[in-house]
């Protein structure tokens, strides 16, 4: 029996490598993404300190200073969300860019994954046809001997 051997397993196996390195991209954008959610947490939670320390402010002894200090630091800190914001959202479009790229890869592997399972059906049958051909042909000798005989 001779050995199955696929012509595109080259084709194959570098599908195979580009669906591995579409699924690291996409690991690695899904993280940075957690990462930008995780900043703009922390941000949220800064605002939230920002404005308590701010009403703390205004019910004890008035410190102009410090009010109008804490005011700035509140538009700053609100600046910086809506910045990370932005970063959040090109981090989901990163994120679903890669999705799509390692859907695609993973459908082109699996066209070549059919193409070689296809192919080894068709080697099977082929190999048994051949079989079936030689046990014929050793029936057909062994039938002509007896006659002989």
């Amino acid at each position: 029996m001779a050995k199955f051997v696929f012509g595109l397993q080259n084709v194959l196996d570098i599908k195979e490598k580009i669906e591995a390195q579409a699924r690291q991209d996409f690991a690695n954008a899904a993280g940075l993404l957690e990462e930008q959610k995780r900043i703009l947490a922390g941000l949220y939670e800064r605002k939230e300190q920002l404005i308590a320390e701010g009403q703390e402010l205004v019910q004890g002894k008035l410190d102009f200073r410090e009010i109008d200090e804490n005011r700035l630091a509140k538009e700053y800190i609100d600046r910086k969300i809506e910045d990370q914001i932005i970063n959040v959202n090109k981090a989901e479009a990163n994120v679903e860019r890669a999705r799509r790229k390692m859907s695609e890869a993973m459908a082109e592997k699996k066209t070549y994954e059919r193409l070689r399972d296809k192919a080894f059906e068709e080697y099977l049958i082929e190999e048994n046809r051949a079989e079936s051909k030689v046990v014929d042909e050793l029936t057909s000798y062994t039938y002509g001997q007896k006659t002989k005989a």
